[in-house]
């Protein structure tokens, strides 16, 4: 799979939710899109990545 333009490889099929868990990133703070799509955050949990998906993980940055 394809997280940020960067290949990883994961021995099963993972959610949403499980890659945040696994890369440690706080689901509240970002927005996932899987294969240009964006994903519902009440989704990360039902939504499966396999090898073939694409993943973009856009952070919310504050600044002033």
């Amino acid at each position: 799979m394809i997280v940020n333009g960067k290949e990883m490889d994961f021995n099963k099929e993972i959610t949403v939710s499980e890659l945040l868990k696994e890369l440690d990133i706080n689901p509240n703070k970002v927005v996932v899109e899987v294969n240009l799509n964006i994903i519902d955050k009440n989704k990360y949990d039902k939504r499966k990545l396999d090898s073939n998906s694409e993943v973009e993980i856009i952070r919310f940055v504050g600044g002033g």
